[in-house]
């Protein structure tokens, strides 16, 4: 991954302190009391920076800002930047002059709370470093990256539920059922002065000419009995109320009934 040309801020610590270490004779870690910490060699402010996926430890000067040491990390953890074995807030760091001569020097934090943001500050940063080339890697030959398989294995079989598709399919195609009678029709009579018309009782009522009832029709079978037609039903109070209000707006001329005129 190409390095960026700008350089971002990752921590400041403003109190931290340099001291001298003995060379390591075996492969065991560092111990921090083997330091003179009383005896600091340098005492400034840390500043961690990063650019592209290097980062930088700056040991600077708290008033004027000028760089005393500066150690770059590749990686961490690693062998720029060593925790001591017998406490939290102590490092050791190799430091670079630029001209290719290094060395390692021991800092130290007054705070364990500066301590462990400078711990963080590093960690955060190569997590960032990793994921960056795991996505380079990705872009590069997409077909490396794991596909997710939909397809069906072999003797696998899927079942569909249909019934309530059935449901509506049966409810859809079947007619909406009429509304059953509830009686015979009710049926204005015609106003006065108006032209007659001659009306066709349904089955079962009969018919009222000129004061006098007329019998339906008798149907005949195909053995040659006849079948009378269902006998009327007798009228209802509620119909005898309704023609009666009839009668009683309508005065002299509803009681002339003229030929040809039909009364229910």
């Amino acid at each position: 991954m190409e390095e960026s040309g700008y350089e971002s801020v990752l921590c400041v610590k403003p109190d931290v302190h340099v001291y001298r270490i003995p060379p390591r004779a075996t492969n065991r870690g560092y111990r921090a009391a083997e330091w003179q910490l009383d005896q600091p060699s340098w005492s400034g402010r840390l500043r961690i920076t990063a650019k592209g996926q290097m980062a930088y430890i700056k040991l600077e000067d708290r008033t004027s800002g000028e760089l005393f040491a500066q150690a770059p990390v590749d990686q961490f953890p690693g062998t720029a930047v060593e925790s001591v074995t017998d406490s939290s807030r102590y490092f050791v760091i190799r430091i670079e002059d630029g001209n290719g001569r290094r060395a390692f020097i021991g800092i130290g934090f007054g705070d364990r709370g500066d301590a462990f943001d400078f711990n963080v500050a590093l960690q955060d940063h190569f997590k960032w470093v990793k994921q960056q080339c795991e996505f380079a890697k990705q872009a590069q030959n997409p077909d490396q990256s794991p596909k997710l398989d939909l397809g069906f294995k072999e003797g696998q079989t899927i079942k569909l539920n249909i019934a309530n598709m059935k449901k509506k399919e049966g409810a859809a195609g079947n007619p909406r059922a009429r509304p059953a009678s509830t009686g015979g029709l009710s049926l204005l009579p015609p106003p006065p002065g108006g032209k007659t018309s001659t009306l066709i009782p349904p089955p079962g009522e009969q018919l009222s000419v000129g004061g006098s009832l007329v019998q339906p029709a008798v149907a005949p079978t195909s053995g040659g009995a006849s079948v009378p037609w269902p006998q009327p039903k007798p009228a209802t109070a509620a119909t005898a109320d309704i023609w009666g209000d009839f009668t009683k707006s309508t005065g002299s001329t509803s009681s002339q009934t003229q030929p040809g005129w039909v009364q229910f």
